[in-house]
């Protein structure tokens, strides 16, 4: 920007903050009150504030990273799903603060008795952004979409229903539309999840107008039924949204636009919010809690507990396809110290590769305790007496259930060091750290999950089980007693019966350990004090319908 327009920009900013400031429910200077110019080159951690023009509300959103895909059936990454959560919808939603199911895009629904058939009758006059009809064919076409697609393209489609169209552990038989507003499902055996499952955020229904025409490129300029419309994406530094003037419920959303900007060092995006340059924060350090909590023009918020932190052992690459050294990869770790040191007491020590909230939870597990002893002995009897080298990958972004990727990785690789492993740590930009994780290209590497309905099977079946190796299984582990046991758990529909295969699946993972499971956290966000609507979810994804300025 020229000398000029930066004077004229600053004189410009003077006269709208003294309109602005009075009106300001908050203490704290915002730092300016307008939206980052289109033609200025962007500086990462820099906006311009929080209303664009008198009138307009703009929530700037600062969050670790950017987006992956916005074409939410080809993400598995929340900062996806957090921004394709406001521009797509599901066929049903999850509570406000909880995983039950409520009516969403459909506005009432019927199971059998059998459980195979579901009847869904949709929300009438509900429009696309690009003024297209949502209706029971739009739906099918959804499903058709995914159901032809592959693991490359729709990993989450192949999670949640077993495989694709041509797969035979594929659950869907038929999706049809009887009439412009209702669909039915026939499901080839009994999902105990299913409900949930089409709730994710994966499964936000497009236009088939815009994929049709848009092929492999529609995540470029994606198209829902959302709040939100899509308005820009500049990569590495901000995705904007705005107000879908013919939204289908009335009044909503209360924002004029939203502005995800990626800030990838806490520490900075908790500057920024503190400088006014940003309204919301995810990804707050738990050492910074208290400062957040001292000031009044501030308000902290904590996300329900709903994830794990791991450490993946890719079991196909040696020698993690030795199970005493996977064992003893876990007694080599110290659990307790890396969540003393970098949680702040807001995290509990993980032992299964799901959280206690979670039904299912098998607390008669007894972890792996911290004993490097043993872990030595473990990798002698493994033929490792004198250690090993190995690549350690660091995530390069905080994460809900990893707050400084980098620096636990660094304790991770004393520990290792103090049984004779030779770490190295080794990272990669965001998206492509997961993709080469995802082809098994890695020994060791940290990750994690947070939960998208809330179920068992999203944690064990979608992250361990053989047939998501290449999607969610990035440690290649593959058990087939463990798999027998979590299809049996998906189509059992007593509850105390699915809780006891869990608890046996759990048993199984202990043993053969294809993870160090680090932490269960309480993430938390921090936002100005004149924030009013926004309630963080258990998923991480959180819809912004409701969010307003005081």
């Amino acid at each position: 920007m020229g000398t000029k327009k930066i004077w004229s920009f600053l004189l410009m900013m003077l006269v709208a903050l003294t309109v602005v400031l009075a009106a300001c429910s908050s203490e704290k200077e915002t730092g300016g009150d307008k939206e980052t110019s289109t033609d200025k080159e962007n500086e990462g951690t820099t906006t311009e504030g929080a209303t664009e023009e008198a009138g307009e509300k703009v929530l700037i959103f600062g969050r670790g990273g950017d987006s992956v895909f916005l074409d939410p059936i080809a993400a598995t990454d929340g900062e996806s799903f957090k921004v394709t959560q406001n521009v797509f919808e599901t066929l049903l939603n999850f509570g406000d603060e909880d995983t039950t199911i409520n009516p969403g895009l459909a506005k009432e629904w019927e199971a059998s008795e059998d459980g195979l058939t579901y009847t869904f009758k949709l929300q009438e006059g509900v429009k696309f952004h690009d003024d297209t009809d949502f209706n029971a064919e739009a739906v099918v076409k959804n499903f058709e979409r995914w159901a032809n697609g592959s693991e490359d393209k729709f990993p989450y489609y192949a999670s949640m229903f077993g495989g694709f169209k041509a797969d035979e552990g594929h659950v869907i038989e038929s999706v049809t539309a009887d009439g412009d507003y209702t669909v039915v499902f026939k499901l080839k055996r009994a999902q105990a999840p299913f409900l949930k499952n089409i709730a994710m955020s994966p499964f936000g229904i497009a236009s088939p107008t815009a994929f049709e025409a848009a092929g492999d490129k529609f995540g470029d300029n994606p198209v829902g039924t959302g709040p939100f419309k899509f308005v820009e994406w500049k990569r590495n530094d901000s995705i904007t949204i705005e107000k879908f003037d013919g939204y289908w419920v009335d009044g909503l959303p209360k924002l004029d636009k939203v502005i995800f900007r990626s800030i990838p060092d806490n520490s900075a995006r908790l500057n920024d919010l503190l400088a006014g340059a940003i309204d919301l924060a995810d990804g707050v350090n738990p050492a910074d809690g208290v400062t957040v909590e001292g000031d009044s023009s501030l308000q902290l918020f904590e996300r329900p507990s709903m994830n794990v932190g791991y450490l993946g052992l890719t079991t196909t690459r040696p020698p993690f396809d030795n199970v005493k050294v996977r064992q003893a990869m876990n007694y080599a770790i110290d659990k307790q110290a890396i969540i003393d040191a970098f949680f702040e007491g807001r995290a509990q020590v993980a032992k299964n590769p799901m959280p206690p909230s979670i039904s299912g939870y098998n607390d008669d597990i007894p972890g792996y305790e911290y004993d490097p002893a043993k872990a030595k002995a473990l990798l002698a009897e493994a033929g490792f007496a004198d250690g090993f080298e190995m690549e350690l990958w660091a995530m390069p972004v905080p994460r809900p259930y990893m707050p400084d990727g980098a620096k636990v990785a660094e304790v991770i690789q004393k520990n290792l060091e103090d049984i004779g492993v030779k770490a190295k740590i080794v990272s990669y930009e965001w998206a492509t750290y997961l993709e080469k994780a995802r082809n098994g290209e890695a020994d060791a590497f940290m990750l994690g999950w947070t939960g998208d309905n809330g179920d068992a099977d999203n944690f064990i079946y979608v992250l361990l089980d053989q047939d998501n190796i290449g999607s969610n299984n990035y440690t290649y582990y593959s058990n087939d007693e463990l798999h027998k046991i979590l299809i049996e758990a998906q189509t059992e529909v007593d509850e105390e019966k699915r809780n006891d295969l869990y608890k046996q699946a759990q048993e199984i993972i202990f043993e053969d350990a294809p993870w160090v499971p680090l932490a269960h956290s309480t993430p938390l966000l921090a936002g100005k004090a004149n924030i009013t609507g926004f309630i963080p979810h258990p998923t991480g994804s959180d819809k912004l319908t409701n969010v307003d300025f005081k």
